[in-house]
């Protein structure tokens, strides 16, 4: 006979941990007792030797489906006299140390009670247990108990309370528990907040099937919904809604029905029907879902119904439909129902509400498959907030982004904390949010940051909001470090390596807008070692949204002012009436500030071959040339040079213009130049990788930065670094836009900040 003490640290709390072993201690004859503490669950057990270290293997191997074991500690205890049974004691309360469980999609066991007319909760659109439900959009304060939701004012009837009560119910404890009798209930209304008289469910799959929008209230914010397969419902949702051609994600009933819209392998699959439930961008087939939804694109952002509500919604409607975050053009995805109904009105006709509050905004996660793993375009909700585990202990840091793709990252120990997406940091709608997040995850992390990192760039609103915070040591973070040393993290890199970061827009420590960058260093410092010529960027922001700019500066960088002598029905942009003041701009330098910006040559050669001239959403000239060049051949190989300018190698793109010049006047197809080009940057990366190897030694290689959502190019370097000997390490964890970037300045600042002992 011995007692022993069993610590589970991990995301162990809110998903059934407790009962799970209360029965398995029950089935194995122990005594003792199980509870929560702000680190996590504590278990003493006694009984016989054998008998507790199963139990040991059993909690490690065969957990509840939600909970994420970090650590498993033991120590044993004197035995205990008279202790006759094993118990579930109230949770403890102190210093949190805990991690907080996402939300998930409805479970097995659940969804069969959903569609069971003899359950008590058959069709009840909130129906849950200890192993599904809402958690982090829901939760307010820790340890994570009912009065510490949004559950709190919903108070348990008869039935519900015996099974919350019961050890051995799937239910025991499950803080969202409810019923048609006491919880949360639907309603429907029209844009002006008047109630829609019938059932609202049933009442809103009509109107849905009328073409009408419909905003719907799901766990983390609304959506905006319109039948998939109707081209006319779709166009409207993109007049009101004011976006012009960036994809709408599709919800599907199940795996069946999105693989007769799109190709869904097996690590797709499991994706889509995992507890997350992620939107996942599959190679779109022929299908009867409008071709707006999403147009010039070759892929679908498809999702599985991610609570019993859009279960009961898919099943009853019987067909696809767009869910896209519910918000106008720039601002966050509405969440508070006052909220919702003043800044959806102008686009949604009804709305498909209910009355369980929610506690956090959580916006979908947006993930697609790279040689064989998942790779995130926006983490968000069903990941977030999980930890990323760090190499190594640190001071805790609060990062704060940047400007696109806000997330902010707290640190605590050797975890990093990223919260979910936030949005662009570009009104004070979106600062608010981001705001509320960082108070939100202090709170519930217990965690008082000694220092807040942010970028370099003076005017973006994270910066000033980073300034504004009280009492804490202040870290400027150069962006494209930030990037690189967040794939770093995640990977748990500790020496020097190559950083090639691709991207849009970072502010350099010369004043310049960096973007197509070789680094080499670490956490604690980096060298620009390389980089893409600099040119000219007319307008500054102006450029983004019109890429033909960045032809015509590239274009001028090859061959002067010939360039603006080039023939109209080639190059229709080169004769607009904003021309000579485009002209103006880049002759006399004004308003054209220097940039190395990777996203920008892609955006110069999609509007020089006739791919985009204008975008209405960030990336979509970059995003359409990919998806010509896909499948073409690319073995043309356009010139480009290598030099040493100032003491930094640089990769000069002039010769490759005046070739795709030659190309144009010869009649290659845009599809060949694209795809040439994408292997061309793939080629002169991995030259400008083996210039750096040679001088530096270091062979490792880091990928990131946004232009690495772009799949076709990302493969193509990898591909030539590992056949030339490199180490490639490329993100998982953290999505390579921006929206990992504070992961990299939490571990930069932890590292490099100058605090006392006492903290280390």
């Amino acid at each position: 006979m011995k007692r022993v003490r069993v610590k589970i640290t991990g995301i162990v709390q809110g998903v059934g941990f407790r009962p799970f072993v209360y029965r398995v201690a029950h089935s194995l004859g122990l005594t003792g007792w199980v509870r929560n503490d702000p680190s996590g669950v504590i278990v003493e057990a006694q009984g016989d030797d054998g008998f507790l270290e199963r139990l040991a293997i059993t909690l490690q191997h065969e957990a509840p489906p939600l909970a994420v074991i970090g650590a498993l500690t033991q120590e044993f205890l004197p035995l205990l006299e008279g202790e006759s049974d094993f118990r579930i004691l109230a949770s403890a309360h102190g210093a949190a140390t805990a991690e907080i469980a996402p939300d998930t999609d409805i479970c097995e066991d659940c969804l069969a009670e959903l569609f069971d007319p003899a359950n008590r909760r058959f069709r009840y659109p909130f129906i849950t247990c200890t192993n599904c439900g809402p958690r982090y959009s829901i939760i307010t304060g820790l340890p994570y108990d009912r009065l510490l939701t949004t559950m709190a004012p919903f108070a348990l009837c008869p039935d519900c309370r015996t099974e919350y009560e019961d050890p051995r119910d799937r239910r025991f404890h499950a803080q969202p528990l409810a019923c048609p009798a006491c919880g949360p209930s639907l309603g429907l209304f029209d844009a002006k907040g008047r109630p829609v008289p019938g059932d609202p469910l049933e009442a809103a799959i009509g109107l849905l099937r009328e073409g009408r929008i419909v905003a719907v209230k799901g766990v983390g914010g609304y959506h905006l919904a319109v039948a998939a397969c109707s081209s006319e419902a779709v166009q409207e949702l993109r007049r009101r809604k004011r976006r012009q051609s960036k994809p709408f994600a599709v919800m599907f009933r199940d795996v069946a029905a999105a693989g007769e819209a799109a190709k869904v392998d097996a690590l797709e699959e499991r994706l889509l029907t995992g507890p997350e439930r992620p939107i996942v961008l599959l190679a779109k087939r022929e299908s009867a879902i409008a071709l707006e939804v999403a147009p010039d694109s070759n892929y679908l952002g498809v999702m599985l119904p991610s609570s019993p509500l859009h279960h009961l919604l898919l099943n009853d409607f019987g067909a696809p439909l767009v869910m896209t975050s519910g918000n106008r053009s720039s601002e966050p995805v509405a969440f508070a129902d006052d909220q919702a109904f003043v800044n959806l009105a102008d686009i949604a006709d009804y709305f498909l509400t209910n009355d369980r509050p929610i506690r956090t905004r959580v916006d979908d996660s947006v993930i697609m498959v790279f040689h064989g793993n998942p790779l995130f375009l926006r983490r968000s909700r069903g990941y977030a907030p999980r930890a990323v585990q760090l190499a190594e202990p640190q001071p805790s840091i609060l990062a704060v982004g940047a400007e696109l793709k806000g997330a902010c990252c707290l640190t605590r120990g050797s975890q990093a904390f990223l919260s979910q997406h936030i949005g662009d940091l570009q009104n004070i709608e979106t600062l608010q949010s981001l705001a509320d997040t960082v108070d939100h995850l202090k709170q519930l992390l217990e965690v008082a940051p000694v220092a807040v990192a942010h970028d370099l760039h003076p005017d973006y609103l994270s910066t000033r909001f980073a300034q504004e915070q009280p009492d804490v040591m202040l870290v400027a973070v150069q962006h494209h470090h930030a990037h690189m040393a967040a794939c770093m993290a995640e990977n748990r890199l500790t020496d020097k390596v190559i950083g090639v970061v691709f991207d849009g827009t970072g502010y350099g420590v010369d004043g310049t807008i960096w973007g197509g960058e070789f680094l080499v260093g670490d956490y604690a410092d980096f060298r620009r070692m390389g980089s893409f010529r600099q040119v000219l960027l007319p307008g500054g922001d102006a450029a983004v949204n019109e890429p033909y700019r960045m032809a015509v500066s590239w274009l001028y960088d090859t061959l002067g002012a010939d360039a603006f002598s080039l023939p109209a029905d080639r190059f229709p942009f080169l004769h607009t009436p904003e021309l000579p003041l485009l002209r103006q701009m880049i002759e006399r330098r004004i308003n054209a500030p220097r940039t190395s910006s990777c996203g920008r040559l892609f955006d110069a050669v999609s509007a020089l071959i006739g791919v985009r001239s204008t975008v209405s959403y960030e990336g979509q000239a970059a995003i359409e040339l990919e998806a010509i060049a896909e499948g073409a051949a690319h073995d043309r190989g356009y010139p480009w040079q290598i030099a040493k300018i100032d003491g930094r190698l640089e990769i000069d793109w002039r010769p490759l213009f005046a070739a795709l010049l030659d190309d144009i006047a010869a009649g290659v197809s845009p599809r060949e130049m694209a795809a040439s080009f994408h292997g061309t940057v793939a080629a002169a990366s991995v030259e400008m990788c083996r210039c750096l190897r040679q001088e530096t030694g270091v062979e490792d290689v880091v990928l990131s930065g946004g232009v690495f959502q772009n799949r076709l190019l990302t493969e193509n370097l990898c591909l030539l670094l590992k056949e030339n000997g490199f180490k490639v390490f490329s993100h998982r964890l953290v999505p390579p836009n921006d929206g990992g970037l504070a992961l990299g300045q939490a571990v930069i600042a932890g590292r490099n900040a100058t605090f006392p002992q006492s903290l280390r």
